[in-house]
C-alpha cells in the first residue's frame, strides 16, 4: 500500500492491545451469599460431557445445606474437570452444577459425617438443546436451519449440483434469486456481500457472478443467508450477507477425493486431499472447470430524440462464450496448546473467459435508413487472485475466547476487447482495441473477544482495520492501414488510483430470559478515509465519512412457533466496476462507464419472521421493509457524440423503498423423501433525478411488483439410489428506467452411491424440455427508449463421478473453532464483466 493513515493504524493498535487485557477477567461466579466452611469433611468429583465424555472445564459448583437452603461453599472445575470442597461441616447437603451450554444438574440428599472423605466420582453434564443466541428447528435440519439472525441451507444434501458450481446451489436457497448471468439477489436487491468460510476475497470485488463459477458445487457444505447481521459483521451489504461454508475434514489420517464430470456445456475435475496427525493438519486441493457451447442471440431497438430529430438503432447479435476456471488451496492448522491454535492458508484462483460477439447495426433518422455497419468483438476477462491468511485463537473456556486474524488479498484483473469494424458489405474498415488493467490489493487485521456473563448473557467486542488500494489503467488503440496499433485520441484514456482505509470498532450483547426470549443488540462504528485521483484530472474530492450502525435481533419460541424481530442499518460502498472510469464500448451502441466520485448509500432494514413446525412440515415466512438513501443506481442516457448510442453509468441519485415477503415450506413425507416450495413477493418504489438533454435535473419514478418462486423435491431409495428435481421462475424486475425481463430454470438429477459410499455416479439435466430462453427488457425515459431481447441456449446434460481414496478415523480431541477475517464492505454490480449479454441488453443492478 502506498499510504496508511495514522488514524487507522492507532485505532487498530488500540484494539489489539486492549482486547487481551479484557481476556484476563474470568467469568462471573454465583452471586448467592456464601456462609463459609467450618468442618473437616472433604468432597471431590469430576465433571464430564455426557456426549463426548470429555472433561468440562470452568463449570460452577455450589454447595447448599438442605435444612435451610443456605449456600455453604462454591468452586469451579479445573482443566481436567476436577473440583473439590474441604473443611465442610457434617450434615445433609445438595450440590448445584451449572455452566453455559449445559443443563443445570442438582445432586441432593448428600449425607456426610464428621472426618469423612467423599468421592462423587464422574458426574455427567448434558448439553442443552438450544444455544444462547439461536433456535434450531428440529426435524428439518436435513435441509433448513432457522437461527436468530440467519437461515442455513444444507447444500451437501443436493445431489443434482454435482459437477456444477456455486451458482447452481444458490438458485435453490430460499430468499435468493440468481439470474441467467449468475447475478445474485437477496430479497430483490443485488447489494449483498458474499463470503467464503467467513472470509472475503478480492475475486468478489470485480464480479460476484464470475466468482461463483470458481467454487465447485460439491464442495459446499452450507449456505448461510444473514438477513440481519449483528454488529460483529462489517456494515456493508444493504440487503444482507451470504456466507458459503465449504466442506472441511477434521479427522485423523489421510484421504483423497477425486470428483469429475463431463457434459455438453461444461466439464469439471477436482482433487482434494487431507492429512492430519496429532495436533497438525494439512489440506491441499485443486479444482478446474471448463465452460463451452454457450450460445446467445439478441435483438435491440433503441430511439432517442434531440432537436426534432429521432435517431433509431436496430441491432442483431450472435454470441459465443467459453471459460476456464481454477482454484488451488493449501491450508495448515496447529494446536499450540489445549486452548490455543493457529491456522494459515493460501488460495489462488484463476479465471480465463472469452466472449465472441458479432453485431449488425442499422441506423435510421426520422424513419429513414442512413447507414449500416458490422462489429465483431473478442472480449477477454482474465484474473489471478491470491488470498493469504494467518489466524490465532485463544479459548479460555467454552464460549470465552480471543482471536486475532490477518488477511492479504490481491486480484490482478484484465478486461480487454478487440473489435473489427465492418462496412455494410462486411468488408473490414479498421480495428480497435481497449486495454483495461486493474489491480485490487487489501490488507486486513482484526481482533475479536467474546465472554459469557453468568449463564444467560454474552458480550462481544472487537476492532478492525482495512487498508485497500485499487489501481486502474486503460487506453484505446486503433489500427492504421498497415495493421499497427496507435493511440486513439478520439476515445478517453486514463488511470485511477483509489485508496480506501477503514477503521472500525463494535460491541454486541446477547441476553436470554428465563422464558427463553433472546435479545441481541449491538453498535458498530466505521470511519472511512478515501484518497482518490486520476492521472488526467488530479485529486477527486470525495472526503472522509463515518457511520454509526446499530443492530437489534429478538426471537422467541413457543409451542413450535419461532418469532423473530430485527432492525439494522447498513452501508454500501461502491465496488471496483462501479468506480472504474474506463469506457466499455465493446458494443458501441451500449457503452458502460464507472464513476470514481461515488459515495456510499445508507439503508435501514426492518424484518419480522415467523417459523412453525407442524408435524413433518416446516413453514417460515418473513415480512420486511427496506429504505435506502443516496442509492447507487444505474443511469442510461443518450450519447452526445455517437448517434443512436446510449451510455450507462452509476450515480448517487436514488431513493428506494422496498416492501415484501418471503415464504418457504418444506414437507418431510418420509425420512427419505421431502418436497418444498418457496415464494418471494416484493414491491419496489424507485426515485431519482436525472439530467435531461438540456442539463436540467428531472425526477424519474418507477414502481411495481417483483415476483419469483420455485419448487423442489428429493428422494433417497435403497441400494444407494437418489433423485432430485428443481424448478424456478423469476418474474420481470423493476428498474429506475423500466423493467428487466424474467426467466425460468429447472433441473433433474439422479445419483447412485456404491459400496461404503467410496464411489458414486450421477446424471443431471438442465432446461431439457426447451431449447432457449428469452429475456425481454424495456428501458425508457423522456430522452430515449430501448427494447432488447436476449435469447440464451442453455439446455445441458452432464455425467458426474466421485471416488474416495484413504481412510480417516475419529480424533482424540475435538478441533478448535477457527477464526478468520471477514470483510463484507464492498458493493459490486454483480455482473459478468466482459459483456456476456450480446446486443447490449442492459442489466440494471440496484
Amino acid at each position: 500500500m502506498k499510504k496508511i493513515y495514522p488514524t487507522v493504524f492507532f485505532t487498530t493498535l488500540f484494539f489489539l492491545t486492549l482486547t487481551p487485557a479484557f481476556a484476563q477477567f474470568p467469568m462471573g461466579v454465583p452471586t448467592t451469599a456464601i456462609q463459609g466452611p467450618k468442618g473437616n469433611v472433604k468432597v471431590t468429583g469430576i465433571l464430564i460431557d455426557s456426549s463426548s465424555l470429555k472433561a468440562v472445564e470452568y463449570a460452577s459448583i455450589a454447595l447448599y445445606k438442605l435444612s435451610n437452603g443456605q449456600a455453604v461453599d462454591g468452586t469451579v472445575s479445573d482443566e481436567k474437570g476436577k473440583f473439590s470442597f474441604s473443611k465442610i461441616e457434617a450434615g445433609e447437603y445438595k450440590l448445584l452444577i451449572s455452566f453455559l451450554g449445559y443443563q443445570t444438574k442438582t445432586i441432593d440428599k448428600l449425607n456426610w459425617t464428621k472426618g469423612q472423605e467423599f468421592d462423587l466420582g464422574s458426574i455427567k453434564l448434558n448439553p442443552v438443546v438450544k444455544t444462547l443466541d439461536e433456535v434450531t428447528i428440529t426435524g428439518t435440519t436435513d435441509l433448513i436451519e432457522e437461527k436468530v439472525d440467519r437461515l442455513v441451507y444444507n447444500a451437501e444434501k443436493d445431489i443434482a449440483a454435482k459437477g456444477g458450481d456455486a451458482t447452481d446451489v444458490l438458485r435453490k436457497v430460499p430468499m435468493l434469486t440468481v439470474d441467467l448471468d449468475g447475478n445474485v439477489s437477496l430479497r430483490g436487491s443485488q447489494n449483498v456481500k458474499v463470503l467464503i468460510n467467513n472470509k472475503p476475497s478480492t475475486i468478489m470485488a470485480s464480479s460476484v457472478a464470475d466468482a461463483m463459477k470458481q467454487i465447485p458445487a460439491d464442495q459446499i457444505k452450507t449456505v448461510e443467508v444473514i438477513t440481519s447481521p449483528s454488529a460483529k459483521y462489517d456494515a456493508e451489504g444493504s440487503a444482507g450477507i451470504i456466507n458459503i461454508i465449504t466442506k472441511k475434514n477434521s479427522l485423523q489420517g489421510v484421504n483423497l477425493n477425486v470428483d469429475g464430470g463431463v457434459g455438453n456445456r461444461g466439464s469439471i475435475l477436482s482433487l482434494n486431499g487431507n492429512y492430519r496427525k496429532g495436533k497438525a493438519g494439512f489440506t491441499l486441493g485443486g479444482f478446474g472447470r471448463a465452460n463451452y457451447n454457450t450460445v446467445t442471440k439478441s435483438s435491440l431497438e433503441q430511439s432517442s430524440t434531440a432537436q426534432g430529430l429521432t435517431t433509431t438503432v436496430r441491432q442483431t447479435g450472435d454470441g459465443y462464450s467459453q471459460g476456464l476456471f481454477g482454484q488451488y488451496n493449501l491450508g495448515f492448522d496447529y494446536d499450540l496448546a489445549k486452548n490455543q491454535s493457529i491456522t494459515a492458508g493460501a488460495r489462488y484462483g484463476v479465471r480465463n473467459m472469452s466472449f465472441q460477439q458479432d453485431f449488425l447495426t442499422k441506423l435510421f433518422s426520422n424513419g429513414l435508413e442512413t447507414g449500416a455497419s458490422g462489429r465483431n468483438v473478442d472480449s477477454k476477462n482474465l484474473s489471478g487472485t491470491l488470498d493469504v491468511n494467518l489466524d490465532y485463537v485463544h479459548t479460555y473456556k467454552p464460549q470465552k475466547e480471543w482471536s486475532i486474524s490477518t488477511l492479504y488479498s490481491r486480484n490482478d484483473l484484465t478486461n480487454n476487447f478487440d473489435a473489427d469494424l465492418l462496412d455494410n458489405n462486411g468488408s473490414l474498415i479498421s480495428r480497435q482495441r481497449n486495454d483495461n488493467d486493474n489491480l485490487n490489493q487489501e490488507f486486513t487485521v482484526q481482533t475479536d473477544y467474546q465472554t459469557p456473563i453468568k449463564r444467560n448473557q454474552m458480550l462481544e467486542f472487537g476492532g478492525k482495520g482495512i487498508f485497500r488500494q485499487v489501481d486502474s489503467d486503460y487506453r484505446f488503440l486503433i489500427a492504421n492501414p498497415s495493421g499497427e496499433y496507435n493511440t486513439d485520441f478520439n476515445q478517453p484514456a486514463g488511470a485511477l488510483t483509489y485508496h480506501q482505509n477503514i477503521a472500525a470498532g463494535y460491541t454486541s450483547y446477547t441476553y436470554t430470559t428465563k422464558k427463553r426470549y433472546t435479545f441481541k443488540g449491538g453498535l458498530r462504528y466505521e470511519h472511512t478515509m478515501i484518497d482518490a485521483s486520476t492521472r488526467e484530472g488530479g485529486v477527486i474530492g470525495i472526503g472522509d465519512y463515518g457511520v454509526l450502525v446499530p443492530s437489534f435481533n429478538a426471537s422467541k419460541t413457543f409451542k413450535g412457533t419461532t418469532v423473530k424481530l430485527a432492525y439494522n442499518r447498513r452501508i454500501q460502498r461502491p465496488g471496483l466496476q462501479q468506480l472504474n472510469p474506463n469506457f466499455n464500448s465493446a458494443n458501441q451502441q451500449n457503452i458502460t462507464v464507472g464513476n470514481p466520485s461515488l459515495r456510499p448509500e445508507l439503508t435501514n432494514n426492518y424484518e419480522l419472521t415467523l417459523s412453525k413446525t407442524i408435524k413433518k412440515t416446516f413453514v417460515t415466512s418473513s415480512f420486511f421493509a427496506r429504505t435506502t438513501n443516496n442509492a447507487i443506481l444505474q443511469v442510461t442516457k443518450p450519447s452526445d457524440t455517437l448517434a443512436g448510442a446510449v451510455i450507462t453509468t452509476y450515480e448517487n441519485i436514488g431513493h428506494q423503498q422496498t416492501y415484501g415477503s418471503n415464504i418457504f415450506s418444506n414437507v418431510a413425507l418420509t425420512s427419505k423423501i421431502n418436497i418444498g416450495i418457496f415464494l418471494n413477493v416484493l414491491y419496489s418504489n424507485l426515485e431519482g433525478q436525472i439530467a435531461n438533454a438540456g442539463g436540467v435535473l428531472e425526477t424519474n419514478n418507477n414502481s411495481g411488483f417483483n415476483v419469483s418462486g420455485g419448487m423442489f423435491g428429493q428422494a433417497q431409495f435403497k441400494k444407494g439410489w437418489g433423485v432430485q428435481a428443481f424448478g424456478f421462475l423469476q418474474g420481470s424486475q423493476v428498474q429506475l428506467q423500466g423493467r428487466q425481463g424474467g426467466f425460468t430454470w429447472y433441473t433433474l438429477g439422479v445419483k447412485k452411491d456404491f459400496k461404503d459410499k467410496k464411489a458414486s455416479l450421477g446424471l443431471a439435466a438442465e432446461n431439457f424440455l426447451g431449447n432457449r430462453f428469452n429475456i425481454h427488457t424495456v428501458l425508457n425515459s423522456p430522452q430515449f427508449s430501448q427494447v432488447s431481447d436476449v435469447f440464451l441456449y442453455n439446455r445441458g446434460f452432464r455425467l458426474t463421478f466421485t471416488y474416495k481414496i484413504g481412510k480417516m478415523s475419529a480424533m482424540e480431541m475435538p478441533r478448535k473453532k477457527g477464526k478468520s477475517v471477514n470483510n463484507d464492505d464492498i458493493k459490486t454490480d454483480g455482473q459478468s464483466t466482459g459483456g456476456s449479454v450480446p446486443g447490449g441488453g442492459q442489466q440494471n443492478r440496484q
